[in-house]
């Protein structure tokens, strides 16, 4: 079953990433476009929709609190030698945006409802090694930024109106595995670690407490380790079959800030790790057409869970398209439509409200190039 050079450029690249999961993952960390042959580029755009509905405990209606958020992904990889590569991997890891409105819900004063910005930079340095054309090992930094916007009101937050900004500060991790491959038979397997990355950061916080004062805090957050493995092969001379399993840890995973916590409260916290699953099977039609389709799980991070983000979890199903106007560069879209998992919300270990029903869309685009 020899595959041509189209092929093979379909393997690990296939559906664009528009994903949601467990906690603030967001980008699932991919590791895709470094496992491709020769020299590689792409860049990605990714958007999604949530729509995120429930009840507080007053059994009034809390509107759609999940804002739209838009990221992008990028990537190089440079065969330098036969036996040596190198890749430079740029995504938004984590993140989450929420926005609650003013209806009257305990997620709101009578002016402002709740509002969360999260926003992450990362940048992995990848340098391989192929001591055989089947296996790769490789290895590198990882560099890493967090920010955070977020304003707490009404009930759900004992009517603190609280707020606290994070400044950008940037804090080093590393990445490691290994992968083997056949190109005949489509075959690929990867295992990537992702180490936690320790991040101390000043905070701003200030509430009804402060009469008006900011209080100027350190704050330590620690985005969780992480493996993914990635599996692929070809099962005709058209058709691959394909599965990414990803593990992270977020049980135990708590952010604290100063003042917050003197007012009896976390930030965020999780419980569980989350275990996410996508299987699916892409077909090439002719020499420029090629589709995908594929179905996700994702466990959560536990319920119940933080009104930052009040969804346990999701089931999804993806299906995405591929033109290739020449041999050497693809052009990709896709859409994942997801069955997000109901969820308490909870604010200081007590239960605030219940989140039910709700669902998602997501889009991705993106673009490849061999030279």
């Amino acid at each position: 079953m020899k595959l041509n050079k189209l092929y093979i450029a379909l393997t690990l690249t296939t559906l664009p990433l528009c994903t949601m999961a467990a906690g603030l993952d967001r980008s699932g960390q991919s590791i895709s476009a470094f496992l491709q042959s020769g020299n590689y580029a792409e860049a990605g755009i990714s958007i999604l929709d949530p729509t995120v509905k429930g009840k507080d405990n007053n059994n009034n209606k809390v509107g759609d609190m999940g804002d739209n958020y838009v990221f992008a992904t990028a990537a190089v990889k440079i065969q330098a030698t036969d036996k040596i590569s190198l890749g430079l991997i740029y995504d938004q890891p984590y993140g989450a945006d929420a926005q609650y409105a003013v209806d009257g819900s305990d997620f709101a004063s009578s002016t402002e409802g709740t509002s969360v910005k999260v926003k992450t930079n990362n940048i992995t340095t990848l340098l391989g090694y192929q001591p055989t054309e089947n296996w790769n090992f490789y290895a590198g930094p990882v560099w890493q930024t967090v920010e955070a916007d977020i304003s707490l009101r009404g009930a759900a937050y004992s009517r603190s109106n609280y707020n606290i900004q994070v400044d950008q500060k940037e804090a080093y991790g590393w990445a490691a595995g290994f992968a083997y491959s056949k190109p005949e038979i489509a075959l690929k397997a990867a295992v990537t670690y992702r180490s936690e990355i320790k991040h101390n950061a000043t905070s701003h916080e200030s509430s009804a407490y402060t009469r008006g004062n900011i209080l100027v805090n350190e704050i330590q957050a620690v985005t969780p380790q992480s493996v993914n493995i990635d599996l692929q092969t070809g099962i005709s001379l058209n058709t691959l079959v394909f599965a990414n399993l990803r593990w992270v840890h977020w049980d135990q995973f708590v952010v604290s800030p100063t003042h917050l916590g003197q007012l009896g409260q976390d930030l965020i916290s999780y419980s569980d790790d989350q275990y996410s699953a996508t299987v699916g099977t892409s077909h090439k039609f002719n020499s420029k057409w090629a589709a995908t389709a594929a179905v996700g799980y994702d466990s959560g991070a536990g319920n119940p869970v933080t009104t930052l983000g009040p969804t346990e979890g999701y089931w999804s199903l993806g299906l995405g398209a591929q033109y290739s106007p020449a041999e050497n560069y693809f052009i990709q879209a896709g859409v994942k439509y997801f069955w997000l998992g109901d969820a308490t919300a909870q604010t200081g270990g007590k239960p605030v409200g219940e989140f039910t029903d709700n669902h998602a869309i997501g889009y991705g685009m993106k673009i490849g190039y061999k030279f």
